[in-house]
């Protein structure tokens, strides 16, 4: 299965966070496994996921399993949680006994909240039990059911946020990204740096500093995976300008850029 492309969200069941975390977590998801397994079955597959900049999380509450990543295999097993950055893209070698709990960190969220930046994760696979206490990781793991889970680790995520002061380059990061979001995926960096009064060169600083990465490259990696989501589910109405391009050939070209794949085999 090949993210955006497949509809790999039908494999598990998603929670919004709580309003105060929101500005720093995007999902907190898990293995529906009803769904999983009447689609799985008895078959054994890939998920490829496209770079996105946004820390992650995986809990192992299943079997072991093998992530790909920047031309390395990594083996976890059945015991082992790990924290990615998703920079790269990343193949996870899926089996019918599969259980994962994700949680999925905004850009700047996962440093908000434990004061580590992500550009230090780089292209990493680190165990969780690097940045969350085993007896804390133990108890989650526990949990009788999806719903406690969360609990547990909203409960835990704000104790780790109220340890931290809110950064002021954090906060110009997540405006740029808003900013962007807001006025249709269409300004530059260098337009967005002066709605945010800043120079170019601040917030290309920023969001190296932060994401790991410049605005522009990151803008373009949100642009194409809003895009090609969006014209996944709405082929009759998309409209190229709405997302930032010039006409259909230009996003036509964007999506072969950042997924390898034309969008006609997607049919």
């Amino acid at each position: 299965m090949i993210e955006i492309f497949d509809n790999i969200r039908k494999l598990y069941r998603f929670s919004l966070p709580m309003e105060t975390l929101s500005p720093f977590i995007e999902f907190f998801s898990e293995t529906d496994l009803i769904s999983a397994g009447s689609f799985i079955q008895d078959k054994k597959f890939t998920v490829k996921l496209f770079p996105s900049f946004s820390p992650t999380i995986w809990m192992n509450l299943g079997s072991p399993y093998q992530l790909h990543l920047a031309s390395r295999a990594h083996q976890i097993d059945e015991w082992t949680d790990v924290l990615v950055l998703r920079s790269q893209t990343i193949e996870r070698e899926n089996a019918p006994t599969d259980n994962i709990f994700t949680v999925k960190f905004l850009p700047g969220g996962f440093e908000a909240i434990f004061g580590i930046s992500q550009t230090k994760i780089a292209d990493q696979v680190i165990s969780l039990d690097e940045l969350v206490p085993p007896h804390k990781i133990d108890q989650i793991k526990r949990a009788p059911d999806f719903e406690s889970r969360i609990k547990l680790w909203e409960d835990y995520l704000i104790e780790r946020k109220a340890q931290n002061a809110t950064r002021h380059y954090l906060m110009t990061v997540q405006r740029s990204i808003d900013t962007f979001l807001d006025t249709g995926m269409k300004l530059s960096a260098a337009q967005l740096a002066n709605e945010l009064f800043l120079t170019e060169k601040s917030l290309n600083r920023y969001f190296n500093k932060v994401v790991g990465t410049g605005p522009k490259n990151y803008f373009n990696i949100l642009r194409a995976r809003t895009s090609i989501t969006d014209f996944l589910s709405k082929r009759d109405s998309f409209l190229p300008d709405s997302y930032g391009y010039y006409d259909m050939s230009h996003f036509y070209r964007d999506v072969i850029k950042f997924t390898g794949t034309r969008i006609s085999e997607s049919r």
